[in-house]
């Protein structure tokens, strides 16, 4: 009887020798045979039964229709599994990527770019041969979605980057990459093949590396360029700009599959491979880094050190004087949301309760930020640094599940541009998604509140011109007195109020029962409106002055918690920004 085996078609390039070579390393039991066809792997009257066929697509030039003759021809020779290794480049790069995505997300198979586009092309005419099948029992289809993997001799982009001595990256951005190790992608494939599985799956690395810090490991300069001149259209550009990460959390799910390797591992063996020695530490932020690993997202904890000594510090220290009360009700450890109030138009306020709370509880709060700010480029190599990620439930529920403290601002974007007329006013707070995030996870809402910083770029007005909106994703653009260039230096007072703690009386449940929401966003709002209130009655002067503190040593009847009844109503809340969702 003929022995069964397993056919890897790809072409004869290096990463299909780096992957046969791991799956014969890794699954003695189940022979592998490599070939540039179909036709060339059951040539040979002796070659067996041909199990299984795994089509490796050319990394630099997918092609669907002959993908399409491969997966026909392998039917056409009793195949009974298909497996069709794509790319996470299906993942379109764009500023509304929310980073680690999921199979089954909108962003997944959107497309948008040339090169994502011919990824998923791919990927559709695979289904569509399995769709066409009339003969026989139906052959289960994988589609894997691998992140990129360098190998040394690969004629692919990503190889050839981290080979060449200079790079051409896009100025004022450093996206986060994920690099996979051949072997975890060779690990991942058993697993697939032995279970059989149908559908798509993301393979990723353990972690991932920012852009500098892969191309620093890799001894590559870079060269930060402003224009498309070095990125011809439908070239990497966008992929050197923006997020693309993707999760493997399903494959991890259904299988035992873990990665073993990160990215910077990766670069490690792909320097030793070159005959390069691997990378050496050097400096306090390099060590950090090594010692807490890369973030899925970008945060830098040694940029927020580095910053915190130096620019962060003066503005927080010198420039607006932060005032703080309350810091203590944060907790040390474990989940929580940080709701607070956002003004002044650029994110300084979030900024500064960043560096805060870092400074002084040790902790790192993930801000959900607008898509517009990583738009830009330098704001949005800032706010990755800094931690924020994109305002999506998937992210709310990724920090929270990492027992993280979780920023919200309820008003949203519309907050941030208020009026100064109504600067010190809360508008709606929305479908009050904060509520139901922290009932699902049962985590306490702390809510907080700044005073002086609407001031930092008063609005005076606004205009709205159809192409800037679309432009800037700004519901406006806003006229201050110093044209959006200099922030004032206003005094600011931030005040982080009592926890609610939403887990001890509500179970998870709770979070669809619409009128526990209502009532606990309605407490979260008198709160916050109260402290503001009493906030601004104390403060005689703008620029200068305390309010948490007394010429006699006492404070505020608000920080001693007297005088303010803070127990939302079940009936209507009397405010003066009219009514509540």
């Amino acid at each position: 009887m003929k022995r069964g085996y397993t056919g890897l078609v790809a072409s004869h390039g290096q990463l299909a020798r780096r992957l046969l070579s791991a799956l014969e390393g890794q699954n003695s039991d189940r022979a592998v045979r490599l070939a540039t066809s179909c036709a060339q792997l059951v040539a040979s009257q002796d070659s067996g039964e041909l199990e299984a066929l795994v089509y490796l697509a050319d990394r630099s030039d997918p092609d669907a229709d002959q993908v399409r003759r491969e997966l026909q021809d392998a039917l056409d020779w009793g195949a009974r599994h298909l497996v069709v290794i794509s790319s996470a480049e299906a993942v379109a790069p764009h500023h509304h990527h929310p980073g680690l995505i999921a199979e089954d997300h909108p962003r997944a198979s959107a497309g948008g770019h040339p090169i994502a586009d011919r990824w998923l092309a791919l990927e559709a005419a695979a289904r569509e041969v399995l769709v066409q099948q009339v003969v026989g029992e139906r052959a289960p289809l994988t589609l894997l979605r691998p992140a990129p993997m360098p190998v040394v001799g690969g004629e692919d982009y990503w190889s050839r980057l981290f080979s060449d001595r200079f790079a051409a990256t896009v100025a004022g951005f450093d996206p986060t990459l994920q690099l996979l190790s051949p072997t975890d992608l060779a690990t991942a494939l058993i697993e697939v093949l032995g279970g059989r599985l149908a559908g798509l799956y993301h393979v990723a690395p353990r972690q991932p590396i920012p852009l500098h810090k892969a191309l620093r490991r890799s001894r590559v300069r870079r060269l930060p360029v402003m224009v498309n001149l070095a990125f011809p259209p439908a070239t990497r550009r966008a992929y050197l700009t923006y997020s693309w990460t993707v999760c493997s959390r399903r494959l991890e799910e259904e299988t035992a599959w873990r990665a073993r390797s990160t990215s910077a591992e990766v670069l490690d063996a792909f320097a030793v491979h070159r005959g390069r020695p691997a990378a050496t530490v050097h400096g306090a932020a390099e060590r950090e880094f090594e010692r807490h690993g890369f973030d899925g997202y970008g945060l830098d904890r040694g940029y927020i050190a580095r910053l915190g000594r130096t620019l962060l510090g003066f503005v927080h220290d010198r420039y607006w004087r932060v005032e703080i009360a309350g810091m203590e009700r944060i907790p040390q450890q474990g989940r929580a949301l940080l709701v607070g109030v956002h003004r002044g138009f650029m994110p300084f306020d979030g900024v500064m309760a960043l560096h805060s709370v870092a400074r002084f509880r040790g902790r790192y709060p993930r801000f959900l930020i607008h898509p517009a700010l990583s738009k830009f480029p330098f704001l949005a190599n800032f706010m990755s640094k800094l931690g924020g990620v994109l305002a999506c439930q998937e992210n709310a529920d990724h920090v929270l599940e990492g027992e993280g403290l979780l920023g919200v601002y309820p008003e949203g974007i519309r907050g941030a541009f208020t009026p100064y007329k109504r600067a010190y006013k809360l508008g709606r707070f929305g479908r009050d998604e904060f509520v139901k995030t922290a009932l699902r996870h049962q985590a306490p809402i702390v809510p907080f509140v700044t005073v002086g910083s609407a001031e930092i770029f008063p609005i005076l007005g606004a205009i709205r011109w159809r192409w800037l909106r679309r432009l800037t994703e700004w519901p406006y653009f806003p006229i201050t007195p110093t044209l959006n260039l200099v922030p004032l230096p206003s005094k600011w007072h931030t005040w982080f109020l009592e926890p609610i703690h939403v887990e001890a009386d509500h179970p998870p449940e709770a979070a669809d029962d619409p009128e526990v929401v209502r009532r606990l966003s309605m407490e979260v709002r008198q709160r916050m409106e109260a402290a503001i209130a009493e906030m601004l009655e104390r403060r005689k002067a703008i620029f200068w002055g305390s309010i948490f503190t007394t010429a006699d040593g006492r404070q505020p009847r608000a920080v001693r918690g007297e005088g303010l009844n803070l127990k939302a109503s079940s009936g209507t809340l009397n405010s003066t920004t009219g009514s509540l969702r």
